[in-house]
């Protein structure tokens, strides 16, 4: 209330009302039935969190405490805060006969509009609310059927009265405060219209939710933060109750504080954080079935049927155990007289679904598992780094990588880096390897090359099952070579750090793919792992996968090489003879034919993109262990037409190509219709006989252009194929682009600072202007990785509805906020999402409806978000696709007149779905490109936005 003064009011709303729950469930129905009256979560204090310390305002006997508030106009005395408190100690209310001193939500024990003759008005403690929506008010009452009293009375309310879960009462009035002039805006009852955004938390439950509780084991992997994010708001999102077990299977054996319930606002943040921030350790009890037993005891008792675990081979196996033995669990522990029959009823099976975090990417079954590309980023970080020094002094190093059973981590390092030579576990070198290493190390050297580096997979072997170590190969260098070489073990320094984008958007994919596993799952259906094949996210039954990885591990044992390498997935040993083509230049078993030898033109076409150097530098090399020239057309079509800029690549001169950026031969974004005469001309004279286009939109464009002129000009007769390269990935024919990860590495890094900028200003929102073209990819992919408010793309667009619904939700989240860590907001606009709300446009009006409630700034990383060095993803899939479009080419040398009669000769390679796959230029120009908006008609990432919203608060979440 407000007392009035000529001096101005002496009190203004309510400064706090406290109560206190004596149970945790009780704790958290009380939070929720208040939440579902418009209040929000302003601070959330738990005892047991690592990173939250008590401040002099919490109560030093309280476990939890969530402070709520509810926020009127400023100065108009409508603001009002409620405290909950979870005391353990605290003692059960007795029933008076003043009204029900705690009411069932779910089943009243007084009719919906009692009619009884007291009047509950005055009878107990209560907290009366102003609200202008009385209706609505009721409406809701009565549909969560929970018991309420209407005065004066049913027909003509102005006053309801309820009970909260604690026994308060609970009064709502349409009148106003006759002590102030200023009317307030309803802030309560806030249940939407239809049209209206919803809340950013479930509603007050009318019936038992899903309970889905999600934990992290083994090794600790970039990413497993950004996946227990996903799931936690995408359980929220589905109307169930998030869980998270801490400390692993160690926290799911002790059970009570270990297990805790998750809300909305206790992930915020942990995209960003590395490793794991709800703890991991090893059990050995939970190997034992007694040890297996509690942890059945402890999940029956929180009523948790679904179990999400991110982890290893050896977690994902635990958990299948755990889910098998589940019913005769359940039965002993009933026979025990550890747990009734009726808690049990409501959790007769376990879900169990599995994501694979693990740095070594070991798993079969998925091209890639949580933390192995970050892992992959520092160690080739590293060698970089190590990569100045070893020429600066003509040294050679050797480098030890993790990877015990698995060699992905030192394959993918040398693929990325131009490694001399790499060991690995699943392909041991063949026997006298330290000749043929020396001899492969001699002929690099002599062709002018200053430095030398090995890498060595911590569990690399030779056919005799004996470990090659560093030292030794070390020795091999100094005592055969007369090499000055040094050891760099990079140990832990691969596990640390925060989580590169792919990562991010990874972990972020197949945790909500997993709580939507979790919902479709019935008893009969086996567990499920959450993979990736190429670009699709897959579910693959889990004890396959694992059943795959162990075999591995046998096959090695076993001296079967061969078999390791099959079980594998085929993008491994695609890598790994990849590697070894464009390492070995001088392997006469490689050559092709004379007949065959092909005159290959290379050329950059479009913006530089992260990863073309890298490409460049793959199909040069291949193109001289094939025994083909490979010819670089310098500066574009115009350094072709003016300059005559052709040069023929040797191996030395592309050597350190792989991890530099921008572009070594050039580009220039002309097409060859500015003179394509001339551009026939020159082809003609340097008799190319096959073309590799690297680059974006305007790539694809010169090649569809070539294409048609192949009537007129016999000189383009010849195979052509185009390998996307562009930051904006708006090329018809794939959904992955060469230096795409690049830019959102760089881009989410930038992000991540000006985040940090915004939370430690508190109560601030950036406004990022994101690259990308009128191609939204950029922007909603990097919505993804670091948790934007709000996303604009061109294929969307901006118009004043959205605005506001973005300013209420900002206003709301705010609220959520008020009083904690990493409050800072990011809103990302793709450059070309509007012509009339510009970046500063929008900042500006979010500034001016902020009423100083908080505050808006813009951030334009320009061409920053080009990045620098290439990130490793680029790297590797760069010389992937550049050794399968020279092999296209040399699949497709024809006669001219077989040329020009087969339209598959010209083609663009491309990731689509689970496949890497060529597809005809005329069937890309006719059918799937919109040639005005300079992008593919259908773009596979377009169905993300809607995760995007979800995992944002953006588009609300389901009542009930």
């Amino acid at each position: 209330m407000q007392v009035a003064n000529p001096h101005g009011p002496i009190t203004s709303g309510v400064s706090s009302v406290s109560l206190v729950a004596p149970t945790e469930d009780l704790f958290y129905t009380t939070v929720a039935f208040y939440t579902d009256l418009g209040f929000n979560e302003a601070f959330v204090y738990d005892r047991t969190h690592p990173t939250v310390k008590r401040e002099d305002d919490h109560c030093r006997a309280s476990e939890k405490e969530t402070w709520l508030y509810s926020q009127g106009d400023g100065g108009d005395g409508t603001d009002v805060n409620l405290k909950i408190r979870y005391v353990a100690e605290a003692l059960h209310f007795k029933d008076s006969n003043d009204g029900p001193r705690r009411q069932s939500i779910i089943a009243p024990s007084t009719p919906l509009n009692s009619k009884e003759s007291y009047d509950w008005r005055g009878k107990s403690m209560s907290v009366i609310l102003y609200t202008q929506v009385l209706d609505r008010i009721i409406k809701l009452l009565s549909e969560k059927k929970i018991a309420f009293q209407s005065q004066p009375n049913e027909n003509e309310p102005s006053e309801v009265y309820t009970h909260d879960p604690l026994g308060t009462l609970v009064g709502f009035t349409s009148k106003a405060n006759p002590f102030t002039s200023v009317r307030p805006r309803p802030r309560l009852g806030v249940s939407r219209e239809p049209g209206d955004r919803d809340q950013t938390r479930p509603s007050t439950p009318g019936k038992a939710k899903k309970r889905i509780a999600v934990m992290t084991s083994g090794g600790d992997a970039p990413g497993m933060n950004a996946a227990v994010r996903a799931v936690v708001r995408m359980t929220i999102a589905q109307g169930c109750e998030a869980y998270a077990v801490y400390e692993g299977y160690e926290g799911l054996v002790q059970g009570g504080k270990l297990i805790k319930r998750m809300h909305w606002e206790d992930v915020r943040g942990w995209l960003s954080e590395g490793g794991t921030l709800i703890g991991t350790a090893r059990c050995k009890k939970f190997t034992e079935r007694a040890g297996r037993l509690q942890g059945a005891k402890n999940l029956v008792s929180a009523g948790i049927d679904a179990l999400i675990v991110c982890g290893g081979d050896g977690s994902l196996t635990g958990a299948d155990i755990f889910r098998s033995e589940w019913p005769g669990l359940l039965t002993e522990l009933i026979k025990l007289g550890e747990l009734t029959e009726e808690q049990c009823a409501s959790c007769k099976t376990l879900n169990i679904v599995g994501l694979v975090g693990s740095i070594d990417n070991d798993m079969s079954c998925t091209d890639a598992t949580i933390g192995a590309y970050s892992s992959l980023t520092r160690i080739c970080q590293a060698v970089d780094f190590i990569d100045a020094t070893a020429y600066s002094h003509s040294r050679a190093f050797v480098v030890e990588v993790m990877g015990r059973h698995c060699g992905w981590l030192a394959l993918m390092a040398g693929v990325s880096t131009g490694a001399d030579f790499v060991f690995l576990p699943e392909k041991p070198p063949q026997d006298k390897w330290e000749k043929e290493m020396c001899r492969i190390i001699k002929t690099h050297r002599a062709a002018g090359k200053r430095k030398t580096i090995v890498i060595v997979a911590e569990g690399a072997i030779d056919r005799e099952l004996k470990p090659i170590s560093a030292t030794y190969v070390r020795d091999i260098l100094v005592d055969e070579l007369r090499l000055d070489t040094r050891i760099t073990t990079l140990g832990h320094v691969q596990r640390g750090g925060t989580a590169c984008a792919f990562d991010r958007i990874l972990a972020t994919l197949q945790g909500g793919e997993a709580v939507k596993a979790v919902l479709e799952s019935t008893p009969d259906t086996p567990s499920p792992m959450i993979a990736i094949n190429e670009n699709k996210i897959t579910r693959k039954p889990l004890m396959d996968a694992v059943r795959l990885t162990k075999a591995v591990a046998e096959c090695i044992k076993n001296k079967d090489f061969v078999g390791a390498m099959n079980l594998r997935d085929p993008e491994f040993e695609e890598y790994h003879r990849a590697y070894m083509a464009t390492t070995k230049p001088d392997e006469l078993s490689e050559k092709a034919p004379e007949d065959k030898r092909m005159r290959i033109a290379i050329i950059h076409v479009g913006a530089p993109a992260g990863g073309i150097n890298a490409a460049t530098r793959a199909a040069a090399t291949y193109c001289l262990n094939r025994g083909h020239r490979p010819l670089a057309i310098h500066n574009g079509f115009p350094g072709l037409v003016r300059h005559d800029s052709v040069r023929e690549l040797d191996w030395l001169t592309v050597e350190g190509w792989a991890i530099r950026g921008g572009s070594e031969i050039g580009t220039n974004r002309s097409l060859p219709s500015e003179d394509m005469g001339m551009v026939a001309w020159y082809f003609q004279r340097y008799k190319f006989d096959g073309l590799l286009i690297i680059g974006g939109f305007e790539a694809y464009h010169a090649l569809t252009e070539l294409h048609s002129a192949r009537d007129s000009y016999p000189a383009f007769r010849i195979p052509m194929t185009c390998l996307p390269a562009t930051i904006s990935n708006n090329v018809p024919g794939t959904e992955f682009s060469i230096g795409s990860d690049t830019c959102l590495n760089a881009l989410i890094e930038y992000c991540d600072a000006i985040k940090q900028s915004a939370s430690a200003s508190r109560r601030r929102v950036f406004v990022v202007e994101c690259q990308g073209g009128n191609s939204g990819y950029v922007a909603t992919m990097a919505g993804l990785s670091v948790g934007a408010l709000a996303v604009y793309t061109p294929e969307e667009g901006i118009n004043l509805n959205m605005l506001k619904d973005d300013i209420d939700h900002l206003r709301e989240s705010f609220a959520n906020d008020k009083g904690m860590n990493r409050a800072g907001k990011l809103i990302l606009r793709n450059e070309r999402a509007s012509k009339t709300y510009t970046t500063e446009i929008i900042a500006s009006i979010i500034r001016e409806e902020a009423k100083t409630r908080f505050e808006s700034r813009t951030a334009i990383p320009g061409h920053v978000q080009q990045g620098g060095t290439p990130s490793p993803m680029d790297r590797v899939r760069a010389v992937r696709l550049a050794v399968k479009c020279i092999q296209f080419l040399e699949s497709n040398k024809k006669t001219p007149k077989e040329v020009f009669e087969d339209p598959s000769t010209s083609a663009v390679i491309g990731v689509r779905g689970a496949s890497v796959v060529f597809t005809s230029i005329e069937d890309l120009r006719q059918v799937e490109t919109d040639w005005d908006s300079r992008r593919p008609k259908k773009a596979f990432w377009l169905d993300y936005r809607d995760l995007v919203d979800t995992l944002s608060g953006r588009s609300g979440t389901p009542a009930g």
